[in-house]
């Protein structure tokens, strides 16, 4: 199809009069000027087209001043299709013989942080539709004088990192490829040195129909110091396995289904549990570490009317027996009493999107959460829920952890490819980059925090990496 070239209306993404320059150029699949819409014509009622925007470059955040990447497929061949802001027109389409769509905009450099959402319409049949856009705030680097750090890649596909303070021991999982997954790790590394003192392949996963079934790739980690083992959940098999610290030799394999879309795990060492959160399912699975035996899980009830609880980050305080756990689709902290087996409150977190990352403040009673749609670490009053700081940190932020040592907590975000440290009164503290894909990061207690990032490609020899972020001396 010959491109056209042809210039575009404005679109307001600031408060006020502001409006937005779009790109005066060529924009692939035949862009063209904008076109009238009969009302209440044809209905298109097979309607399956999709349209992503995001950044034009990969693995960065949009930020204000960026350039926009509108992607769109599934529609019918020919069909004129329309991106609008509000009742401003952004930029006209013909989707090609494919019923594809593709081109470009740029944003303001004083783009308004936040959500945008956009209307997509059809012409030839007619219809509507909403995609989001997120423009993200710009932290810049700083504090890097502020800490030491040291990194190694001991795989490929690293996910989530665990340390053990009584076998002075970390862990890490990675996992990578798509299902059925056929590359995965458990590793064991030296936590000074970052050297790697043991790796194992999970074991042969059943199998999904022809394509076979790959391993049980491990994703998330916990370590249980009660009885030196590790658990990781194999979120693609639904389930969980256990492993020794020692050796890394698999003591138990849970079959299939033991729990659903499993993310992370935390264990209670005292009570002899480990608690498994399960995506889209309202409930915290639950197990016994010296029996190995599924035991009954703990129902967490959403708050918000008509959504469901959907169990992402947890995390675990042993003084007073409380797990915490987030909810990515309600925007919500279930706070439980552990030895009851009950939820005891469940608090909404004002302001947050897509909230991911949990971690606990024993000593101010304080919870923080990453908010990965909303680009913040949030702060709330642990017993009242009442939000205290709202603190907007690296686009995506997809972890945290608090490290009590210096009270502050340490917030991976995966878009930005930053871990941003901000103090208990939600000052930021430093920026640090640990680019690309920031993905996740545990204190080890004494003052010293683990992050673990993921790479661009497979030649990218600055991901994979844990890297060990200790105070300047």
């Amino acid at each position: 199809m010959k491109q056209q070239t042809t210039s575009t209306a404005a679109l307001p993404f600031k408060i006020g009069l502001s409006r937005l320059a779009l790109i005066a150029g060529t924009m692939a699949l035949g862009l063209t000027g904008a076109h009238a819409q009969s009302a209440f014509d044809t209905l298109d009622k097979d309607y399956k087209g999709q349209v992503r925007v995001s950044a034009a470059q990969r693995g960065q955040p949009l930020n204000a001043g960026g350039e926009v990447a509108v992607q769109g497929q599934n529609f019918k061949p020919g069909q004129k299709v329309q991106l609008l802001r509000g009742t401003t027109a952004l930029s006209d389409f013909t989707a090609d013989a494919e019923g594809k769509i593709q081109g470009k905009f740029s944003l303001p450099a004083d783009a308004v942080v936040g959500t945008h959402p956009l209307i997509v319409t059809t012409e030839s049949p007619y219809f509507a539709d909403v995609v989001k856009l997120k423009i993200s705030p710009k932290v810049p680097l700083s504090g890097e004088d502020k800490f030491a750090m040291k990194s190694e890649k001991p795989g490929s596909g690293l996910y989530q990192v665990a340390f053990s303070k009584k076998n002075n021991a970390l862990f890490v999982t990675a996992s990578s490829g798509r299902p059925p997954v056929k590359n995965s790790e458990l590793i064991k590394l030296d936590p000074q040195t970052l050297s790697t003192i043991a790796k194992v392949t999970p074991a042969e996963a059943p199998a999904q129909g022809e394509r076979g079934g790959g391993v049980f790739a491990v994703y998330g980690i916990g370590v249980d110091d009660a009885n030196d083992t590790v658990w990781v959940t194999n979120t693609r098999q639904n389930t969980v396995a256990v492993y020794k610290q020692s050796d890394l030799s698999l003591v138990k394999q849970f079959a299939p289904g033991a729990a659903e879309h499993a993310r992370d795990v935390k264990v209670d060492e005292k009570n002899g549990k480990a608690y498994v959160s399960q995506v889209g399912v309202p409930e915290v699975a639950v197990f016994d570490t010296k029996t190995l035996e599924k035991l009954a899980s703990i129902q967490i009830q959403s708050k918000v009317r008509g959504e469901r609880f959907s169990p992402a980050s947890m995390d675990f305080d042993p003084a007073s027996g409380k797990l915490f756990v987030v909810s990515l689709s309600s925007n919500e902290v279930a706070v439980i009493d552990s030895v009851a087996g009950k939820v005891e409150s469940v608090f909404p977190v004002k302001g947050g999107l897509s909230t991911i990352g949990v971690a606990y403040d024993a000593a101010d009673n304080r919870i923080f959460v990453a908010g990965q749609g909303s680009d913040d670490l949030l702060i709330l009053d642990a017993k009242t829920g009442d939000l205290l700081h709202d603190v907007a940190v690296g686009a995506g932020a997809l972890n945290v952890t608090f490290e009590p040592v210096s009270k502050t907590a340490y917030v991976s975000a995966r878009d930005a490819g930053t871990v941003t440290v901000v103090d208990a009164d939600g000052k930021i503290v430093a920026n640090l980059s640990v680019a690309p894909f920031a993905n996740h990061v545990v204190s080890d207690g004494k003052g010293g925090v683990y992050a673990v990032n993921k790479s661009l490609n497979p030649e990218d020899d600055k991901g994979d990496r844990v890297t060990l972020i200790t105070p300047a001396k």
